[in-house]
This record gives C-alpha cells, structure tokens and sequence, in this order.
C-alpha cells in the first residue's frame, strides 16, 4: 500500500509539475501532504514536517548566504579586471575570443546563479561578437557549455537540490567529483577551441582595438585585491573543508559586507537587489523538505525501492548510477529539477541501497548532466530564455548546435568518474 500510495505521489508531483497547472512551491507541499492524510499519517504530519525542514536547513543556509556573497562580489566588480584581460589578450582573433569566452563564464558562473552568469557574459561579449561578425550562436553556445559544468557547484541550484534530497553533505556528495569536474572543464575548452577554430577559418584575423580600463582609486583598488584574497581564502577553506559549508559562506559574507559595504543603506540596498533571489530559492529548498520529509518518514521511498527490487537483478545494481549519468543531461529537456531530484532520485538512491550500492552514487550520476550541462538549453529555466534572448539566437537553433557538445561534457566527465571509482 506505501509503495502505491509512493509511487502515486510521485507520479502526481511529477504531472503537476510538467503540467504547469500549478506551482513548484504547491506541487512540493499539498501533494505529499495529501498522500500522508490518506496513507493515515495525519497525527505524525506536523513530526514528518519538522523533520523534513531540519534536514534542508544547512543547504538553505548555505544557499542563502552564497548567493548574496557572491552577488556582492560582482556588484564590486572583483570580475571586471579578468573580463579586460581577456579581450585585451584576445584582440580580433576569433579564436581567442572564443576561448575567452569560456574562461570567463568559467569564472563569473561561480555564484551557481544562471542568470546573473548569462547577463554578466553576454552583455560583456556580445558588442565583441558583433564588431568582428561571429555567429551569436557561438556566443551563446560556449557560455552554455562552460555555465553548465560550473552548474555543478554545492551552492548551485542541482547539487544543492540532490544534497537536501539525500541528506548528504558535499563532502560525499560534490568533492569526489573535482576530478570529473576538472575534466569537464578541460573539455569545455577544448570545445571552445575547437568551435572558435572554425570561427577563425571563416572569417581570419581582425584588428580590433581594445579600450583601456579606467584606473581603480586607491581605497577601490585597495578593496578590490581586499576582496581577491577573501575569495580565494573562502574557496580553499570550502575545499579543505576547514567547516561546514553554510559557517564558511556566513563568515565570508559577513567579511565581504564589512569590506564593500559597511552602512547599514548599503547592506539594506544589497539585500533590496538581490534578497528575492535568495527567497525563491530557499522557498523551494523548504518545501523540498516537507516533501522528502514525508516521503522519507512515511516509508513511502523504501517500500518503492523494495517494489523496484523485485523488478531488477541483484547484478544491475552497479549499473544504475552509470545509468542515471549517461541519461541525466537529456533528462534536463524533460524534468525540472525539482521534479528530477525529489521526484526520481531519491528512490533511485534507496533502490541502489537496496541492492547493496552506494546511493550516494546515484546523486553524483545525477549532477554530471542533470541541469548542470544540460540547463543552459532546456527550456523548463528560465535563464535558458535569458541568454538565447540577450543573444538573439532562436532556442531550436541554440539546442542543435549545442547539444551534442553539452552531452560530450557528460561523456567526457562520467568516464573519469568510473575511472575514479566515485560511480
């Protein structure tokens, strides 16, 4: 009966939510809400609530101050000496811009926010691309290719998403990814190499004049290198995992404010800016956790991986999580994410579990193509329409042209992760 009832609520999440004919948010909360009633949980559901919400806490945290730590960053324009240096070095070459382009989504796409990455590069470049007549669509397929592997960051919307689902912390769940991750990346140049090549034979070299970059003041120049090194520090402390992730992102926005803006109308004008950001996300995150929470206290998820049991061979145990990897970027056209990670991979996981796998393999699976290489060019996000409109491209167009590349970074990123043993 749980395992029905299970499979109804997912079943149901999931048409609601592909639908469109409700919300996330509603679709996250009355529908498990719901099956708990008629499942005959109703005087645990406040428990089974609680429960769930304790579990997301620290992702929402973490998301939370992340988000405004790296939206101040940009405000202060840590990026802009690197977005000049690039079109400095790169001049009318083709090629270089190409691969410059890369480099620079690379670096902006730090903040795991699509759409901040996609204004920030597009409206950079774009003046670039037109001066020497490259192809738009070049433009928006090399910043998609590189926001997507970067997509892949703990404080990114899919990672986050599949640590609340799970209950992992980015320790299992993210770090034994960094050398998949650094493939991908490696991989993203190369396309980027490889596409801005073409560019160069089909139009040559250009002259092409940079303008110089206005001197910084002393105080700014001062706060700009100030802001360098707390950046730098934050990412080592994230990577040796000096704390948890959520203490490192409030410490380091806490120095970040005292730094860029110490008055009280400058942190109230950052929050006014960026706050909604922040709220949409850690909404969703919350109601995740009514979700998984209900689900998970319920019993629904184990006695639908048990029903799964049944069906698959002890032997295909091991194949699941490369399964779910070589599917999860195409799966980014037709599920949202959190239709994907609460809806699918959770009793995915306790289906691995199950057979004697490691669930948090089917997590790792998930983040190598899930709306990480695959969300630049689905159209359930919104920042998909983002960078195909700022760069006037047409979104069938953009999807052809890219996707075989985008899936290559998938490829590309789940062989080093069966060769590192973490799949």
């Amino acid at each position: 009966m749980l395992a029905v009832t299970g499979f109804a609520t997912v079943g149901l999440f999931l048409a609601l939510v592909l639908s469109r004919r409700v919300s996330v948010l509603l679709a996250l909360t009355l529908v498990p809400i719901a099956a708990a009633l008629v499942a005959g949980y109703g005087d645990r559901l406040g428990e089974l609530i609680a429960e769930g919400l304790s579990t997301v806490a620290p992702v929402a945290i973490m998301i939370t101050f992340a988000v405004l730590y790296f939206s101040t960053m940009i405000d202060a324009g840590l990026f802009d000496p690197a977005v000049a240096r690039i079109l400095r070095w790169a001049g009318g070459d083709p090629l270089k811009i190409t691969v410059g382009t890369a480099v620079l989504t690379l670096l902006v796409a730090l903040d795991g926010d699509g759409a901040s990455t996609f204004l920030i590069t597009v409206s950079a470049l774009l003046p670039i691309y037109r001066r020497l007549g490259m192809r738009r669509i070049v433009l928006a397929g090399v910043i998609c290719l590189a926001a997507g592997v970067m997509n892949m960051v703990p404080w990114g919307g899919p990672t986050a998403r599949a640590m609340a689902a799970l209950d992992l912390g980015s320790a299992e769940l993210f770090l034994p990814l960094l050398p998949a991750m650094a493939a991908g990346v490696a991989w993203v140049l190369v396309a980027a190499y490889l596409i801005g090549r073409a560019e160069r034979r089909r139009l040559g070299v250009i002259t092409l004049e940079v303008a110089e970059r206005p001197r910084l003041t002393g105080a700014a120049r001062v706060r700009f290198w100030l802001n360098l090194l707390l950046t730098l520090l934050l990412v080592a402390a994230l990577l040796a995992q000096l704390a948890e992730l959520e203490v490192l992102f409030v410490l380091g926005f806490l120095v970040a404010l005292l730094i860029n803006r110490p008055s009280w109308r400058a942190q109230q004008e950052l929050l006014t800016e960026h706050g909604h950001n922040v709220v949409l996300v850690i909404t969703m995150i919350f109601a995740a956790g009514v979700f998984t929470g209900i689900l998970t206290g319920t019993g629904m998820i184990q006695a639908m991986a048990e029903s799964l049991v049944a069906l698959i061979p002890a032997s295909a145990a091991g194949l699941l999580p490369v399964a779910t990897a070589l599917t999860s970027m195409p799966m980014s056209l037709v599920f949202t994410p959190d239709a994907y990670y609460f809806g699918i991979v959770p009793v995915l996981a306790e289906t691995t579990a199950a057979l004697g796998g490691d669930p948090a393999a089917i997590g790792r699976a998930a983040i190598l193509g899930q709306m990480t290489t695959g969300f630049p060019l689905s159209p359930l996000t919104a920042s998909t329409f983002i960078l195909v409109g700022m760069s006037g491209v047409d979104l069938g167009e953009h999807q052809r042209f890219i996707f075989g590349w985008a899936f290559g970074t998938t490829l590309v990123m789940t062989a080093v992760a069966l060769l590192t043993g973490v799949l």
